[in-house]
């Protein structure tokens, strides 16, 4: 199963990117993840929040592929361990995902149409994290998992 971690935003700083590839890599043995950064034109930048959020579903939906398994994560979302994410992992693995995209929506969240196509909306804390931190902490996780269900000593239960 390819995980792909799309993000609206701008680019990483180095120390984000640098973090990434160093989970990216360390996921390899395992499963392929990338990370997809999702911008908006420029040219149609606004402060009207409403018109963001919608160019932002346009751009997720013109993305998003039929067969792609889309997990929200979202302050609202469901609050999951890493045990639970990693058996998430296995029950998409075991239902023939071949995608599993994570999504870290705009600065203002996401629509209702993006809401209610997710397969699933995940929180990853009740805190607030910065969009590019969110980034690195996701690929973390999805390191983790494999490494769970792969038995590596990584994750200390």
């Amino acid at each position: 199963m390819h995980v792909e971690i799309w993000s609206l935003g701008k680019e990483n700083e180095h120390f984000i990117e640098e973090g990434l590839q160093y989970y990216f890599k360390k996921t390899r043995p395992w499963n392929t993840m990338e990370l997809i950064l999702l911008q908006t034109p420029k040219k149609n930048a606004t402060t009207d929040i409403e018109r963001t959020k919608q160019q932002e579903e346009e751009l997720i939906l013109k993305k998003l592929q039929t067969g792609h398994y889309l997990v929200l994560l979202d302050e609202r979302g469901k609050s999951l361990n890493s045990i639970k994410w990693s058996q998430q992992f296995q029950q998409c693995m075991n239902q023939g995902v071949k995608t599993l995209v994570i999504l870290i929506g705009g600065a203002f969240g996401v629509t209702d149409t993006i809401r209610k196509r997710a397969d699933q909306c995940w929180s990853l804390s009740n805190l607030v994290f910065p969009h590019q931190m969110v980034r690195l902490i996701a690929a973390e996780q999805v390191y983790r998992a494999f490494s769970i269900l792969n038995n590596s000593p990584y994750h200390h239960i």
